[in-house]
């Protein structure tokens, strides 16, 4: 058998209990539409940008063709929207990231909290890839605890005398953020700081290339090696009034959006169990050990449907969730329990596949070294099993 690098990847529909048919007909077309360009512009080379941890920017005119940013924003369903985020996954998990990064957590930034003047300024351009955009929230020594332990600092002053002003047309940041992804390109960074002043948490929509902005690309990753993860520094960095969300006046104001972010996290974990399942199954038929293929083994079969099972509960779980959306019902206790959920689901999907395929399992030529380190970023970020942001 030969490593499948470079084949063009077939991707038919994996979903057990058919939850795709609670879709609309065109919401069904979208997705088909969504599947075929990932199945010809990111599967054949998503190892290869993984291997060399290099973001495939070309892809973006593409991708922003399908017209997919926000899909909650353009009328699509909730179920819509995290199906987009799991098939993308399925394919590529970094560019799955790089998709919820820029769309569920900039653009709806900019619909959530952004000024009429901001998103006639940067909505366009953003949501349709002309411009592209992180979300500075985690910092070198504050992840999970960023809400009451956030270091970076904002300070309002007066652009004319360079001195503090409680009523000042400009903002100087200073401090430190870590793990941002699309941190080193981006155009824009949203940047979470704390006012020193009243100690409230700001946002403000910052230019990436500001004096006083450093970003350094993380390096030797395990997982998410196409995502371009920063770590960004602001020495006296001037932004203006007319660039803070006016709309946050505290960390509690960015719980619907994180709430949201932490969803399609969720779903990152369906495409992560659909993509160790597509791996698996295939390598099981084709590969033959003792004159038959390994899917002949009861043992083998025993993996394949533990790991079938996984997903498909993890799908339903999801479908459930979607449907409190849309009733305007789901709270964050029922969100972290289905991270928190699938996240183990997940993990342990991923090893049974891996364990499938051998020693074939711990190289990238196969695919499933890749699912499986991928697996471990998924299941640390949106924090695994807390219940608030």
């Amino acid at each position: 058998m030969t490593a499948p690098a470079g084949r063009k990847v077939e991707l038919p529909g994996a979903d057990f209990f058919d939850v795709e048919s609670l879709l609309s007909q065109p919401e069904r077309n979208k997705l088909a539409e969504l599947r075929a360009f990932l199945a010809a512009e990111v599967a054949p080379y998503a190892v290869d940008w993984w291997n060399r941890a290099k973001f495939p920017a070309h892809i973006l005119p593409k991708l922003a063709a399908l017209e997919l940013s926000t899909p909650a924003q353009r009328g699509y369903s909730n179920l819509f929207a995290g199906l987009v985020i799991a098939e993308i996954t399925r394919v590529d998990t970094s560019i799955a990231t790089f998709f919820l990064v820029h769309h569920d957590l900039f653009v709806e930034s900019l619909y959530a909290f952004g000024s009429q003047q901001q998103q006639q300024r940067l909505l366009a351009d953003a949501s349709n890839l002309r411009i592209t955009g992180a979300f500075a929230l985690t910092e070198p020594d504050h992840g999970s605890d960023v809400a009451g332990g956030m270091e970076t600092r904002a300070r309002r002053i007066s652009s004319a005398t360079g001195k503090p002003d409680g009523g000042g047309d400009t903002w100087v940041l200073n401090g430190a953020k870590r793990w941002i992804g699309n941190g080193t390109f981006c155009d824009y960074m949203l940047v979470w700081a704390r006012d020193e002043a009243d100690g409230a948490v700001r946002g403000f929509i910052v230019d990436a290339t500001l004096p006083g902005i450093s970003r350094t690309r993380i390096e030797n990753k395990i997982a998410l090696r196409t995502v371009q993860n920063a770590d960004i520094v602001f020495k006296d960095v001037r932004v203006a009034e007319a660039d803070r969300f006016a709309a946050i006046s505290s960390f509690d104001d960015t719980k619907e959006l994180l709430r949201s972010s932490r969803i399609m996290v969720a779903w990152q974990a369906v495409g992560q169990q659909l993509a160790a399942f597509d791996v698996a199954r295939q390598y099981a038929v084709e590969r033959h050990q003792f004159g038959r293929p390994l899917a002949q083994f009861q043992l083998i079969q025993q993996q394949l449907v533990t790991m079938l099972g996984n997903t498909v509960a993890s799908m339903g779980m999801m479908a459930g969730l979607a449907r409190l959306q849309d009733q305007g019902a789901a709270d964050m206790p029922q969100v972290a329990l289905a991270k928190s959920y699938l996240s183990a689901r997940m993990r342990e999907t991923v090893a049974l596949g891996r364990s499938i395929l051998g020693g074939n399992g711990i190289v990238t030529d196969y695919r499933m070294a890749k699912i499986f380190s991928d697996a471990e970023a998924i299941y640390t970020y949106e924090a695994h099993s807390r219940s608030t942001p």
